[in-house]
């Protein structure tokens, strides 16, 4: 079978490279089409899957990402002509649901994002089959089916990833040294709009907070002002995992990455105008996120409880027991979402 993916993210060429190698391992055909964000197109390249360009996200405000939109569906359309698809699978992208829809094919999606409004308004009228976390906050009708699985267990899960403290030694840290790493994004998003992140001040505080516990490293979409700039981690970005792995602790504005430290076991501190309801399980059933909003005394109150646990000697312990507690309960979500595409198309 022919299928189609889009890659508009970074972490989304993370969730699906091993669903293209399991598919071409079963002599299927696997067309990416990729939209320019970030590192996700190096992302590709380091993991050796070959993509179609079909935009980028440079729009900011509501009429340029409205051309966007129109204009990358019809380049979608247009770069699927020849190939014949069969299903288009990945996330929520009202471009691939519309492209779907125009081929009359199957479309089989994962999404997290509650208020990705744009997004779901499109994939709930026109995709096959949305796959959700069981926390998913939103009822998206019938084509939703609620799951035990995060994006992150796509590809962090122990049957995919396996962490490397040689990564450690190619920043300067031992294992076992305390170090925290810190997330900034760029808030460009189409789900993020007219949003903004941790205050400057908020920043700079928590770095000089956090820096009695250890080296503080950072990881930013946006330019660093010239205070926190020293701080920037530089690692490729697909051995970032390997990082968060051994940090004592994540701190930032990445939904995505306090996620990924939750199936890595290591404890997050997430802060954001809205959260997610996958964090907000990751905090009550697990202890493993701590969500905070971005007013000011949230975000205050954000860095006091990272130092309360950075003031733990047995925290990056007692995150690796509480990983195995989430790992007994969460699929490994590349096998799951084959099974949920052979349950949509009898593979």
């Amino acid at each position: 079978m022919n299928f189609v993916l889009s890659v508009e993210h970074p972490a989304w060429a993370h969730q699906f490279r091993y669903i293209i190698q399991l598919l071409e391992q079963r002599g299927h055909r696997v067309l990416v089409l990729a939209i320019k964000k970030d590192v996700d197109l190096e992302l590709l390249k380091q993991f050796g899957i070959p993509y179609v360009l079909v935009g980028t996200t440079t729009g900011s405000g509501i009429l340029q990402k409205a051309w966007l939109l129109f204009s990358i569906t019809l380049k979608m359309i247009w770069a699927c002509r020849h190939y014949k698809p069969d299903c288009f699978i990945g996330r929520a992208s009202p471009m691939m649901a519309m492209t779907a829809a125009c081929y009359r094919r199957p479309h089989v999606i994962f999404e997290d994002t509650e208020h990705s409004h744009i997004s779901l308004f499109f994939c709930r009228h026109l995709s096959t089959r949305i796959i959700t976390p069981v926390s998913f906050r939103t009822n998206l009708g019938k084509a939703q089916k609620r799951l035990p699985v995060y994006k992150e267990s796509f590809y962090l899960h122990p049957a995919h990833f396996k962490p490397d403290p040689a990564y450690l030694h190619a920043i300067g840290i031992q294992e076992g040294e305390p170090f925290v790493l810190m997330r900034f994004v760029a808030w460009t998003a189409d789900h993020d709009l007219g949003q903004k992140g941790l205050s400057l001040q908020t920043k700079i505080k928590a770095v000089k907070a956090f820096e009695q516990f250890g080296r503080v490293l950072i990881s930013s979409e946006e330019q660093l002002p010239a205070a926190l700039e020293p701080y920037r981690i530089r690692i490729a970005p697909e051995k970032i995992h390997h990082i968060m792995y051994y940090a004592s602790l994540l701190y930032g504005e990445s939904a995505t990455m306090a996620s990924e430290c939750a199936v890595l076991g290591t404890h997050a501190i997430y802060c954001d105008f809205t959260g997610r309801g996958y964090t907000d399980e990751q905090e009550k059933k697990y202890g493993l996120v701590y969500n905070f909003r971005l007013d000011p005394a949230s975000q205050e109150a954000s860095v006091q409880k990272g130092m309360q646990l950075l003031q733990n000697p047995n925290l990056w312990k007692e995150g690796k027991n509480k990983r195995e507690k989430l790992l007994q309960e969460v699929r490994d979500g590349s096998s799951l979402f084959l099974e949920e595409l052979a349950e949509v198309e009898n593979l």
